[in-house]
């Protein structure tokens, strides 16, 4: 088995449920949710989505898969203006790259939880930021929010 085909173990379909349930808890309405193609990602999104009260459009994505933080900043960039808030489902070490590299500011809280928890499985960051998709660069958004299972 290939490592885009290994499945989501016992202890990540739990955590992608409550994962799920602490997004829905923001009370953000996720316009689209962009998803890698690898077997564990979509397993983690299925079992996350449930807890939403609106579930939002879905795309796979197979160039999430492995991406750098500056290629996921390239697949954001081309995000359609109308849509205010994307969900990206991924892996690291892209995603906690990608939260560091955009993260120009941040709320004290979300930085020092991120900083000690790091981005283990079925972890997610939230990030504001104002402007076109286009203008996504590093720096340029806030972590707003952090959340990471505990052991």
């Amino acid at each position: 088995m290939t490592d885009h085909e290994r499945p989501l173990a016992d202890r990540g379909r739990k955590d992608a449920a409550e994962a799920g349930r602490r997004l829905a808890d923001t009370g953000l309405a996720f316009d689209q949710a962009l998803c890698s193609t690898s077997t564990r990602t979509r397993e983690t999104w299925k079992l996350a989505v449930q807890e939403f009260p609106h579930r939002p459009k879905t795309v796979y994505e197979e160039r999430i898969y492995e991406a750098s933080p500056g290629e996921l900043i390239a697949l954001l960039n081309e995000t359609p203006d109308d849509l205010r808030n994307v969900l990206v489902i991924g892996h690291n070490p892209g995603m906690e790259g990608l939260t560091e590299i955009l993260s120009g500011s941040a709320e004290d809280e979300a930085r020092a939880r991120m900083g000690n928890r790091g981005f283990p499985t079925a972890a997610f960051a939230v990030l504001t930021f104002t402007g076109s998709w286009k203008d996504v660069e590093p720096g340029a958004a806030t972590l707003a929010d952090y959340w990471a299972p505990t052991d």
